[in-house]
């Protein structure tokens, strides 16, 4: 018998099926002596990635047949968490005496208890900790006569953890350190763990960043032995490479990307062809060409999954050797690419499209604010001739795709974004509301319609691929969304199964409303996170049926293997004996890249977050406007427009009434003046204080809503839309 894992868990998912221990089991399925320790480092196998689970006795089954759920559990700053079934159920909510030993983000086993009060989620408890998410924890150090320990930084670990003694290093009291987790079984023990690196004092440079990295175990730095493979990378092709390819060498080809951007992997081009079309093409760089799957290189590629963006560094998924030289689409030197050229109407409808390799030279390299002043002005200030020709096609057929694309549902989230800008020495001089400028969204448009043709190919195939996959939201948050909105006089009753149109009309009504920020927050809170996998469902939040990620491949390793895998077809199929082995990748990156990419958004924003707060630490005693983002039992969270950064206004801090929070209403009211302040709410606050060790700030209103006497206001621009 050819024992597989499919073939196991297919048996013991058996309707007749009871759970026997290993040996039992392979009696049962008759698997020869020969081949029973493959056997059991299977079920070891099954049994990490949770399609398994040993119960009591040492017996196998399947946890769906136990209530029990495998997934991912996200505890909450007060303690109570949510477990994301791996199958795809509905969450279940776990007490906070119930988390046990679980942390943060770890891969749990959860068993579902037989009652659930109706209206609410299933309730359930963690019986096992299948995988850590992460063993390091960042925190700051404290000693006492007996022992040490570190407060943690993670505002869901409510444990301190003891450091064993004998680390042989010398931290001082407040200062930031990285601990390595020892095994925790006992909810009722505090946790152990080994010091092993001191960071510094809070306050001084690059420890705030630092930290971020040790906590989510960031790799700071490549290993040798990646370096020396990057190294031997040359840039050379040979006529022979090249007849292979289309050559765009002649024609006009150019990137735009930030102005402070290092490396460039993708350009646009522009021709029209007999019938009155234009040919758009997006020219990707071919990384593929270079690292080959395998090797030492592409094995670390693959374990980072992804570029990671801190505010002021990037963490490369490939070495700056291959990211920002040899693979870059610099501006005058000639590049390996590959291609997807889209023939688009002038209405702008596509019509065709073809993919394949090709060589290109960069005729510019622009940045978006280039762009944008030529649209603004129509001035060709460092634009050429050429590429000046085709931005105006290239706008106008953005305009209409664009338009076209929210016709049919695509949501379109227009949150503002912070923007930290910092000096060379790392100093923080000013934090404002990103731009969204019409040379982002020209890009955009050409970028996400390249992805859509390229999953349409593999699915024209027939062929499995890494999809880029968004699933209907669950009904449960939908209606809680419902509810919400009924709270600013909205009454959305959408039907079930629910589209991305029904959103869409909903998001259009409270456009342009003061309210529209926090409409769209709650409501994007509201939908699944997108991932990687084999599985093709199709894309809820764009509206897509079909879609994956194919332009980003010096900075993203799912689209690297799509780029490799439109290589291996070979008369549209993959060679036989590659398929299998293709099927089992997907699915091992699939769910790599989708937790790497969930921890590196985590890092970017804490990092945001961090720098936000050292800078208004300095505005302490201004006024600036906000609006209400948040209510809890303690008071209230208020969004600083001009900084997109959040402070809290304590109950305590209000001292002209007894107020009391209507968490129905979604508002805090004072029981004798009936004063109120809603979600949603615009309002004046004063920053009172900053903690520059948990970063958080502390705000006062405004006495009336006015600026305090002597004090300035500093009011938020409005956002262009």
């Amino acid at each position: 018998m050819d024992i597989t894992a499919e073939k196991i868990v297919a048996y013991v998912s058996k309707e007749n099926y009871r759970p026997v221990r290993p040996r039992e089991l392979a009696k049962e399925m008759k698997i020869p002596e020969k081949q029973y320790r493959k056997f059991r480092r299977m079920i070891k196998d099954l049994i990490s990635d949770g399609e398994l689970v040993k119960i009591r006795g040492g017996r196998i089954g399947p946890p769906g047949k136990m209530s029990l759920k495998v997934g991912k559990i996200q505890i909450t700053q007060k303690g109570f968490a949510f477990l994301m079934p791996d199958d795809g159920g509905d969450e279940i909510y776990i007490r906070a005496n119930d988390t046990k030993t679980a942390l943060n983000g770890d891969k749990v086993v959860v068993r579902v208890k037989p009652y659930k009060t109706p209206g609410k989620k299933a309730e359930g408890e963690v019986v096992k900790v299948l995988e850590r998410a992460r063993t390091t924890i960042v925190g700051t150090y404290h000693s006492s006569k007996y022992f040490e320990y570190i407060e943690p930084d993670d505002p869901s670990f409510k444990r301190d953890v003891y450091i064993m003694p004998d680390h042989g290093l010398s931290p001082k009291d407040g200062q930031k350190v990285a601990v390595m987790l020892k095994e925790w079984k006992n909810q009722f023990l505090n946790p152990e763990g080994k010091l092993i690196e001191v960071l510094g004092f809070p306050h001084e440079a690059g420890v705030d960043v630092l930290s971020v990295i040790k906590k989510y175990e960031l790799p700071l730095e490549f290993q040798a032995p990646v370096l020396r493979e990057a190294s031997k990378v040359k840039y050379g092709v040979t006529q022979a490479e090249i007849k292979k390819r289309h050559d765009f060498r002649d024609q006009v080809t150019f990137t735009i990307d930030p102005a402070d951007a290092k490396d460039f992997d993708d350009a646009l081009s522009l021709r029209k062809n007999g019938k009155g079309n234009y040919l758009v093409g997006v020219h990707i760089a071919d990384v593929s060409h270079y690292v080959r799957e395998g090797g030492t290189l592409d094995k670390e590629a693959r374990n980072r999954a992804t570029s990671v963006y801190l505010v002021d560094r990037v963490l490369p998924m490939l070495p700056e050797h291959i990211s920002n030289e040899i693979c870059s689409l610099k501006g005058g030197e000639e590049r390996l690419t590959y291609t997807c050229e889209m023939e688009i109407t002038p209405k702008g409808n596509v019509t065709n499209f073809e993919i394949f390799k090709s060589i290109i030279k960069s005729s510019a390299r622009l940045s978006y604010d280039e762009v944008q002043d030529y649209f603004d002005t129509a001035e060709t200030n460092g634009v050429p001739t050429g590429v000046a020709e085709a931005l105006g096609p290239l706008r106008a057929l953005a305009k209409k795709l664009r338009k076209r694309r929210f016709q049919q549902g695509s949501l379109d989230f227009d949150l503002p974004e912070p923007l930290v800008i910092m000096d060379q020495s790392g100093e923080v001089m000013d934090v404002r509301v990103r731009p969204r400028k019409e040379s982002h969204k020209l890009i955009e448009e050409f970028m996400l319609l390249a992805n859509k043709c390229v999953a349409i190919h593999f699915v024209r195939l027939g062929l499995p691929t890494l999809f880029r996959v968004h699933d209907r939201p669950d009904r449960d948050k939908i209606n809680a969304f419902q509810e919400f909105a009924k709270s600013f006089g909205y009454n959305f009753n959408f039907p079930d199964p629910i589209k991305p149109k029904h959103l869409a009309d909903c998001i259009r009504e409270f456009e342009d409303t003061p309210e529209e920020d926090l409409m769209s927050e709650i409501l994007l809170r509201s939908l699944k996170k997108a991932q990687y996998q084999r599985e093709n469902i199709g894309h809820f939040g764009l509206a897509f049926e079909n879609y994956l990620h194919f332009t980003s491949p010096i900075r993203r390793y799912p689209d690297l293997m799509v780029h490799r895998l439109l290589a291996e077809i070979k008369n549209k199929k993959y060679p036989g004996e590659r398929m299998a082995s293709v099927l089992q990748l997907l699915d091992r990156v699939g769910r790599h890249s989708t937790d790497m990419e969930i921890i590196a958004e985590r890092a970017e924003r804490e990092t945001i977050k961090i720098k936000q707060v050292l800078y208004l630490s300095k505005q302490v005693g201004n006024i600036y406007e906000g609006i209400i983002s948040g209510i809890t039992s303690g008071g209230f969270f208020v969004r600083l427009l001009q900084f997109s950064a959040e402070g809290m206004v304590r109950l305590s801090l209000m001292e002209d009434d007894y107020y009391y929070v209507d968490m129905e209403r979604y508002e805090i009211r004072g029981r004798h003046k009936k004063k109120s302040y809603r979600l949603g709410d615009k309002i004046f606050v004063q920053i009172v204080d900053v903690d520059l060790v948990f970063y958080r700030i502390d705000l006062k209103l405004v006495e009336n809503d006015k600026p305090a006497k002597g004090k300035k206001v500093k009011k938020a621009r409005k956002r262009r839309k």
